[in-house]
């Protein structure tokens, strides 16, 4: 077995692949539709344009065709690395990708069309300085709207995200190609089409630098799809925008870009983003603590009713992923409780991190000795008052240490958040690494700043652990016999 992989690795590129019999090409189910997607009359099968188009490929090359799934921002990454052979998912012709991959020739041509609200007075990018302009990151139209200074960029990771946030007027405008624009922009009754021809660009497939061969067999089969009319054929199964005329404009690759550099300008933006998780987790936390013990005084000393409730909503929190809750919070709830990013992110984990405080604080409270409030209805205090003067103090003694580490874990979940469009350190550094073309250093430094920030508060932790430890040792030693 390692013999024949050892062989498989000496072959050419395109040798390899016959010698497998198959040509493996990556892209990301969540896009959707028409690019690649799960026909939904058989989830098992695979359909869109794209899916078409590797199987004329394959056909081309006589092997079979084999999709591997990807995120869409890691597609390149991803491919460089070797995990399939090439890379085919709306993959847009730029420097960026040129400079880490081979593309073969254009399968397809786009516009980039400006979405608005209807009756919104914006009609160009000129109109939107000042306004939320949203677009998926590290896209075409992410570079041309980071070179229009004056408008506040909202990144997304989908295709259906970007036009429902503008449905709810969370932004004004959405920058993003034609084949998206048709599918989930116009579809959209009060959505309209404000600037059809922005910017144009192509859809290329990425192969691995060394691979030329391949790239030229890809080219040869893609020139055969187009001459038979295949191409034309899959486009119009699919109702997919025209492609527009070329112009005496467009030339995007022979206007390179600049290189971007991890400097001090990117490593502002990085320290801007460990201020939004540090807002984010302790503000979060602010609200877990007192919800929390809401939750737990609700179970131990609530009636039926209200102890069924606390019961369940800790266990529904508990239970569920907080990725899932940050969706249906920011995106399920919108038509009926209309949030902010920044105020979902920290609602969502608020909530979610307020199930776990409950029980850290029931079992404070419950590990105190029963004397303590027999005790104090001894000293005629009710109930209320004995939780607040005697059993309190105490258990948040105990709780501390717990609720300290459940800190350094909310600090590091806020990554999550950058779903709803929140961009955060972990955020930032994605962006960064795909703008400088290369993971190590923005991961390092991101790694840095999140040790910087959680370090401190385990050794508080640890502190607040070893004085209460010498804190019951006294109180033991002083105890009477």
């Amino acid at each position: 077995m390692v013999h024949l992989f050892a062989c498989l690795l000496s072959l050419a590129p395109l040798d390899r692949v016959h010698s497998r019999g198959e040509l493996t090409w990556a892209g990301d189910l969540q896009g959707g539709e028409p690019f690649v997607y799960r026909d939904p009359r058989d989830p098992s099968r695979l359909e869109g344009f794209e899916v078409l188009i590797a199987e004329g490929l394959a056909k081309s090359l006589g092997v079979r065709q084999r999709f591997v799934q990807n995120d869409w921002s890691n597609l390149i990454p991803s491919l460089v690395r070797g995990d399939f052979d090439i890379a085919m998912n709306g993959i847009e012709d730029t420097e960026a990708v040129r400079a880490q991959a081979l593309v073969t020739r254009p399968y397809f041509t786009f516009s980039e069309q400006l979405v608005v609200r209807k009756g919104a007075p914006f009609r160009t990018l000129a109109d939107l300085s000042g306004h939320r302009v949203g677009t998926l990151a590290s896209s075409l139209a992410h570079s041309i709207l980071r070179s229009r200074p004056g408008m506040e960029l909202v990144l997304y990771g989908g295709q259906e995200e970007p036009y429902r946030d503008l449905q709810l007027g969370r932004t004004d405008a959405v920058l993003l190609d034609s084949v998206i624009a048709a599918r989930y922009g116009l579809t959209k009754p009060d959505l309209a089409l404000a600037d059809p021809d922005v910017a144009r660009g192509s859809y290329v497939i990425a192969v691995r630098k060394d691979e030329a061969d391949l790239r030229d067999a890809l080219d040869r089969a893609l020139t055969q799809l187009e001459s038979s009319g295949e191409l034309s054929r899959i486009f119009a199964r699919y109702g997919l925008p025209a492609q527009p005329a070329p112009r005496a404009s467009d030339a995007p690759a022979s206007t390179p870009e600049p290189q971007a550099r991890f400097d001090e300008g990117q490593l502002a933006l990085f320290l801007r983003g460990a201020i939004v998780t540090l807002l984010v987790s302790l503000s979060s936390m602010a609200l877990a603590v007192p919800l929390g013990l809401v939750l737990a005084l609700l179970r131990l000393y609530g009636n039926r009713l209200a102890r069924g409730a606390a019961h369940g909503y800790i266990e529904a929190f508990r239970g569920t992923p907080v990725l899932l809750q940050l969706y249906l919070l920011y995106y399920g709830l919108a038509p009926i409780v209309h949030l902010s990013a920044l105020s979902a992110a920290i609602l969502g984990l608020g909530l979610n991190y307020a199930a776990y405080e409950a029980e850290v604080h029931r079992a404070a409270i419950a590990a105190i000795p029963a004397s303590q409030t027999e005790a104090a209805a001894a000293l005629g205090m009710s109930r209320l008052q004995g939780l607040r003067l005697v059993l309190l103090p105490q258990a948040l003694r105990t709780a501390l240490p717990a609720m300290t580490n459940d800190l350094i874990s909310l600090l590091k979940d806020s990554s999550l958040v950058s779903v709803i469009t929140v961009v955060e350190l972990t955020k930032q550094m994605t962006i960064t690494a795909v703008d400088v073309r290369s993971w190590a250093l923005p991961g390092i430094t991101c790694a840095a700043l999140y040790f910087a920030m959680s370090y401190p508060l385990a050794r508080v932790a640890a502190r607040l652990e070893a004085k209460l430890f010498q804190t019951e040792s006294l109180e033991l030693q002083g105890a009477p016999a």
